[in-house]
């Protein structure tokens, strides 16, 4: 990513510097560790997938969303 002088950063100071704004998906790590939580949840249940994902580091608000709300998932 470059910033306003030309110079490429790193994503993740990018990803401070985007605030509040939406993030796009950024790895496939997480979003294969989503896709199995999601997938575990009629097995396991919500609280034991729940604590996958907080073990795994996927941020408190992404898992909120995919798990509490389906609805709001991304599409592929």
């Amino acid at each position: 990513m470059m910033n306003d002088t030309g110079e490429l950063i790193p994503v993740a100071n990018a990803a401070d510097n985007a605030g509040s704004v939406r993030r796009q998906r950024t790895d496939i790590r997480t979003r294969d560790l989503i896709n199995q939580a999601v997938a575990s949840i009629p097995t396991l249940g919500l609280q034991r997938a729940a604590e996958f994902l907080a073990t795994m580091n996927v941020p408190a608000e992404v898992a909120v969303r995919v798990l509490v709300y389906p609805n709001r998932r991304r599409i592929n």
